[in-house]
């Protein structure tokens, strides 16, 4: 960029708006202009960040070359313009986006190929969807700077050095008028820097991605730019809504009770290296040999496994369904994926864990268990056990606990013998020490074998993939199939740290 001590009435930036043939990803997706795509209009306005309501200049040349369109700009005498002068010759705001009303494009493997559009607007941009189209340079000078404003002349572009002779806009009482007639009749610009994609949640996402797949060609472009990954932080896309975060999904209290980790980007299984034999140190007598016990290590091989749901939906179910029908499929498939993978964290505490000692199923028996096998856990992991995962029949006997005269042991404000906190209004609270969590996905519901678990977090490991993906496919009998699927994979540790409870 050049910066450049300009006569008194120059306030201008120019630069590159457009590069025919480079890819740019706007809120419509990928997108190409052809040479020579873009119809100049008149009365061009230079927008912030495409906000119609914070425009900044006119402008007053245009030229289309062999690679794009260079532009030059005049800018207002306002607090706003004196801005983007300065963050243009700073490099903080120096890119040109354009906004189009499109009115002939190709769709190539995915790419949108504009062939025919006319312009409505530019706009100076952080980062531009196009990268080359920047700001080269910018004119200023002080004189300018402390003058009254000058009358602010609107130009037609000239095209292929066709030089189009000047406009002297009216007075400003019939500018005002006129400027808002020419703004009622603006078409809207086909893509912004900032999304106009009907994608907004994950229904709808849903949705555009059914019709997608029945063959919508505008759906598939919407879907197309909710899937972009661009980090091209210029265009803000819309949402990612392909996907959502499982370490969030709520309801999974076995999953959140263990430590967490990320799945390997690729391979059905991995492997962990765990200390098989820890070393020991010895008294030694003076020159006496040395003793000890050796460090080994071995490997825990972890296999990763896939969780998956249909649902197959019939053309006219979606024809005739109300939109809430997306929402109500979103969130039951979540729902599904949530139960799943928590209650496979449930079925290895069942075969990796250890057995504790036998109790009975009171409240009695539930303190000897937390008493004997918190010290087990630490002993066989060398990790503090932290938490406890119940069924909720033993939510229900905790929630009743009292003492011999009637009151409360874990459900008062301020629990007299100290023995915790558990509420009614949660499936949370505190069991001596311990964090209560309610697993309502247990397959086991009454008070036997394998109806809580006492966890210390570090001794299990489960990793799953950053996202889970949702999937539509057509069928040939006409139907839809939505699938939501993800990776994940279980590692026990140290299978001494999770504890089983034992009935006598």
């Amino acid at each position: 960029m050049s910066i450049t001590a300009a006569d008194s009435k120059a306030r201008t930036i120019s630069g590159k708006i457009v590069t025919w043939g480079e890819q740019g990803n706007t809120s419509a997706g990928p997108t190409v202009f052809a040479a020579n795509s873009i119809e100049m209009g008149k009365g061009i306005k230079l927008l912030l960040e495409h906000d119609r309501t914070r425009p900044i200049g006119k402008l007053m040349e245009a030229n289309v070359t062999k690679d794009g369109i260079d532009a030059v700009f005049k800018i207002s005498s306002t607090m706003a313009g004196e801005d983007a002068l300065i963050e243009a010759a700073e490099g903080l705001r120096d890119g040109f986006s354009v906004g189009v009303q499109v009115d002939a494009w190709d769709n190539q493997k995915g790419t949108m190929s504009i062939t025919s559009s006319r312009l409505v607007e530019v706009s100076l941009v952080t980062d531009p969807a196009i990268d080359s189209a920047r700001v080269a340079e910018v004119a200023a000078s002080e004189e300018e700077k402390n003058s009254d404003p000058a009358p602010v002349e609107s130009e037609q572009p000239t095209t292929e050095g066709e030089q189009v002779s000047d406009t002297t806009v009216p007075a400003p009482a019939e500018e005002t008028v006129e400027a808002a007639k020419v703004e009622a009749a603006a078409p809207k610009p086909a893509f912004y820097t900032s999304p106009r994609s009907p994608i907004v949640n994950a229904a709808s996402y849903l949705e555009h991605s059914i019709k997608a797949a029945m063959g919508n060609e505008e759906s598939s472009l919407y879907v197309k730019a909710a899937n972009d990954t661009s980090t091209n932080t210029g265009l803000t896309l819309a949402p990612h809504l392909n996907e959502f975060n499982t370490n969030t999904i709520d309801g999974r209290p076995a999953v959140d009770s263990i430590s967490k980790g990320v799945l390997p980007a690729s391979g059905m299984s991995f492997t962990l290296p765990k200390i098989s034999t820890q070393p020991t140190v010895t008294l030694e007598a003076e020159n006496g040999a040395l003793g000890g016990t050796e460090m080994a290590s071995t490997y825990v091989t972890v296999d990763v496994k896939k969780a998956a749901g249909i649902q197959t939906i019939s053309w006219e179910l979606l024809d005739r369904s109300s939109p809430v029908f997306y929402d109500e499929l979103i969130r039951e498939l979540n729902s599904a994926y949530a139960k799943y993978t928590d209650g496979a964290v449930i079925a290895a505490f069942t075969a990796s864990g250890t057995a504790a000692a036998t109790q009975a199923a009171t409240v009695a028996g539930l303190k000897a268990y937390i008493a004997k096998e918190v010290p087990a856990a630490y002993a066989a992991s060398g990790k503090f056990a932290r938490n406890l995962v119940t069924n909720t029949a033993w939510w229900e006997t905790i929630m009743s606990a009292d003492d011999t005269t009637n009151r409360s042991l874990f459900m008062a404000a301020q629990p007299q013998n100290a023995t915790g906190n558990v509420s009614g209004q949660s499936i949370q609270g505190n069991v001596l020490g311990l964090n209560l969590a309610v697993d309502p996905h247990m397959s086991v519901t009454t008070l036997i074998d394998e109806s809580a678990f006492i966890v210390a977090p570090e001794s299990f490991r489960y990793y799953e993939s950053p996202k889970t993906y949702l999937q539509v496919q057509a069928l040939a009998n006409g139907q839809l199939q939505v699938a939501v699927y993800g990776y994940y994979a279980i590692a026990p540790i140290f299978g001494g740290g999770v504890r089983r409870f034992n009935l006598t």
